[in-house]
């Protein structure tokens, strides 16, 4: 298979346990190149533990991983030479300035004096953190500090690079600022895997995304195609709470879904069979043929949100009658 053919990140039924702790049961996963691949799932999932391993940091304890067509455990020098890693919390040198961490890693890595100096003002320029490059990164904000640990994983330009939930606690600005980023890096061919807790960012970012829970993969798709599968959520506000009853009746032989009824708010909400389509004015007309009126009529397509909590508690419920 060609390098081109191949996809940068493979993970075929790897297991993982800490002491008693399962953290990964078997997980498939499979990322092309050049893509974002967006890794979602509640706390304890096992994201971050797909991540170290896939990054070397930890062994499977069974399964293979193969990154940039490198076995994660007999190949882990060419692994580490392939990828960049950004964890969960900034791993920069306050001590020094962005610039001279830069050209610190550079030199790390090999790149001789001359090529780390031009690649941190490379990064810098790119990432608009020229302005800051000889401050002290004590003194940089939050979102600063990040975005230089981002980049700092960028300075040999690996083809496969790792996110773990790089904007957690950022502000909506630098939040923007990192996703800019991604997406830059993306265009230009770098294939992301990205552990995020923020489903807008999963569904902006990720050409795929892969929702894990008890450390295996739950399900696989792109966003539109997740979302699909569990329907549309269609909602009638009424003026009479005494029509909750007729108004139940209609969206459930409309949808072929099961309607709740909240009396507090006087709304009857149901969420369609997946691929069964909705539209607002038929469903207005089959209201007023059943003499109700509503003030106010909505048909929502389903976010990422959604499909998460949907999934983690068909996960859950799974757990409980096992």
């Amino acid at each position: 298979m060609s390098d081109t053919a191949r996809p940068a990140i493979e993970m075929a039924g790897v297991e993982k346990r800490f002491g008693a702790t399962e953290a990964l049961r078997g997980l498939d996963l499979t990322v092309p190149a050049g893509t974002v691949c967006g890794l979602l799932g509640p706390n304890g999932a096992g994201k971050t533990t797909a991540v170290r391993v896939l990054a070397t940091l930890v062994a499977p304890d069974r399964g293979t991983a193969r990154v940039a067509g490198h076995d994660v455990v007999r190949a882990a020098e060419e692994v580490r030479r392939a990828i960049g890693l950004a964890g969960q919390h900034a791993a920069v040198d306050e001590g020094i300035t962005g610039r001279d961490n830069l050209r610190l890693l550079g030199r790390l890595h090999h790149l001789g004096a001359r090529r780390a100096r031009e690649r941190a003002d490379e990064l810098l320029a790119r990432f608009d953190l020229t302005e800051a490059a000889d401050r002290l990164v004590r003194t940089y904000s939050g979102g600063m500090r990040r975005r230089l640990d981002l980049i700092a994983s960028l300075v040999t330009s690996p083809p496969v690079l790792f996110l773990d939930e790089p904007t957690t606690g950022l502000d909506p600005r630098s939040r923007q600022a990192i996703w800019d980023t991604v997406e830059e890096l993306a265009d230009g061919g770098t294939t992301v895997l990205l552990t995020t807790q923020y489903l807008e960012e999963a569904d902006r970012l990720a050409d795929d995304i892969v929702v894990v829970d008890h450390g295996a993969a739950i399900a696989t798709g792109p966003p539109h195609r997740l979302k699909a599968a569990i329907g549309s959520q269609v909602s009638v506000t009424l003026a009479d709470p005494g029509q909750l009853a007729a108004t139940a009746v209609v969206l459930s032989s409309l949808t072929g879904g099961d309607a709740q009824v909240d009396v507090a708010e006087r709304t009857v909400t149901v969420l369609t069979t997946p691929g069964v389509s909705v539209l607002l004015p038929s469903l207005v007309r089959e209201l007023d043929g059943a003499g109700v009126v509503a003030q106010d009529v909505a048909v929502r397509a389903p976010s990422l949100d959604d499909v998460f909590l949907a999934l983690t508690q068909e996960s859950a419920d799974a757990g409980r009658a096992a």
